[in-house]
């Protein structure tokens, strides 16, 4: 990696770092520390994925005409407010108006820094880049969960006031280091991107009449449906209500997820790199399918304590196994899929997918679980990771050869030196 991007991934580290303090204890903070209610911390949930829905549309359009380092540090600006104002608000009205400038910076950020790792790589070095990024993250996220789980005491509401300052310090580490970053290609467009509404819209139709990157949005929606939209509800529902599972032991679970993604990913790079990128992501489909009949055996032998729990575990492993497999292929595939002077809606347009897939999945995997009807749900979410499996089959014949396979550069975004003729002889 360069020294850009090098500064980048640091920058993602830390940042999840700085989220993984606050991440598991947001429900228990607003509910009973805070004392507002369960009803209320629901809404502040609800708050995050409702804030990206309003703040998507227009990111990626203006990352596209000011570049991604500036969109980026006002991303982190707003989100180190909104965890700073979690943290030292106390009622309803505050909270919920802070949960909403978090979730708006973070779905701003995000986009933004996939911007720039885009411009910071080729087509063949991508995948190692997105890979990077993924498992930065993911350590991040479980070390900051480990040690904020040291320091948090409900009895304490200072110690939760200290989680909320540590994320909002980390996620101002971030905009520095992003604001330090010297990109390969920096915002120098010939010829800028206007921002009249009729650009806007013309942007927004050439995206749609891409049938590759349409198709790659409705695989992205199963995808998060099915897998993220369901770890904390149903899923998790299914775990304590059917199989029976300590809520330590779903803990286990969770922790199981994240170690085989920090523990497989490069592995699982070295194996797909250069395979088809399609097929991988059908393979994750398959391995999806064996999780979720894995969840529904584990509730049928509940009765056998311990096999249903390895059953679980085996649930939430496979997912993490699936998860390092789509990393060093979907978020490639948007970029490679974008013109150039397109990256920033492609990638704002899939996060918006994304979040989505985020706000549709609990909702549909709380309704089930309330009514009870886990077999009917099991059923779906077989159905689903089949269904990514078919799409992206599909996707497959839409792709060229260098997007589906890049084997070698193809479309190389930074800029090279022009070489020197040789003298005449």
């Amino acid at each position: 990696m360069g020294a850009a991007l090098r500064r980048i991934q640091l920058g993602n580290a830390l940042s999840a770092f700085g989220n993984g303090f606050t991440v598991p204890f947001t429900f228990v903070y607003v509910s009973q520390v805070r004392g507002l209610g369960a009803g209320t911390a629901g809404v502040v949930l609800a708050t995050f994925a409702v804030a990206a829905l309003f703040v998507l549309p227009f990111t990626g359009r203006v990352i596209d005409r000011r570049g991604p380092v500036p969109v980026a540090v006002a991303g982190t600006v707003l989100a180190a407010s909104g965890s700073l104002g979690l943290g030292l608000s106390g009622s309803e009205p505050v909270v919920i108006a802070a949960a909403g400038a978090l979730g708006a910076g973070i779905s701003v950020v995000q986009p933004a820094l996939a911007t720039m790792i885009v411009w910071c790589s080729t087509t063949v070095t991508r995948s190692r880049a997105f890979a990077t990024q993924f498992f930065l993250a993911n350590l991040g996220l479980g070390v900051g969960g480990l040690m904020g789980g040291l320091i948090v005491d409900t009895a304490h509401p200072s110690s939760f006031i200290r989680l909320f300052a540590i994320e909002a310090a980390m996620f101002l580490v971030l905009g520095a280091v992003v604001a330090t970053v010297r990109l390969p290609r920096t915002a120098r467009l010939e010829g800028p991107v206007t921002d009249t509404g009729a650009d806007a819209a013309g942007g927004w139709r050439l995206l749609l009449q891409n049938r590759a990157m349409v198709m790659l949005c409705v695989l992205g929606f199963v995808l998060f449906f099915a897998c993220y939209g369901q770890f904390e509800s149903g899923l998790s529902a299914f775990a304590v209500t059917v199989t029976h599972v300590s809520p330590a032991m779903l803990g286990v679970a969770l922790a199981a997820n994240t170690a085989v993604i920090v523990l497989a990913q490069f592995v699982v790079l070295r194996l797909v790199e250069y395979r088809r990128r399609s097929r991988v992501i059908a393979a994750v489909g398959l391995v999806w399918t064996v999780a979720w009949l894995a969840a529904g055996a584990s509730g049928l032998v509940h009765s056998h304590h311990a096999v249903a729990v390895v059953a679980i575990i085996s649930t939430y492993a496979l997912f993490g196994l699936g998860e390092a497999m789509l990393a060093p292929t979907v978020s490639p595939l948007v970029a490679d899929l974008a013109p150039e002077r397109m990256v920033g809606r492609y990638n704002a347009a899939f996060a918006l997918v994304k979040q989505l897939a985020l706000a549709v999945g609990p909702a549909v995997g709380g309704l089930i679980a309330a009514a009870g009807a886990y077999d009917a749900y099991v059923v779906l979410l077989v159905g689903c990771s089949l269904g990514v499996s078919v799409i992206a089959l599909r996707l497959g014949r839409h792709l060229s050869a260098s997007q589906d396979a890049p084997t070698r550069p193809t479309r190389v975004i930074t800029h090279s030196p022009t070489p020197t003729p040789a003298p005449a002889h």
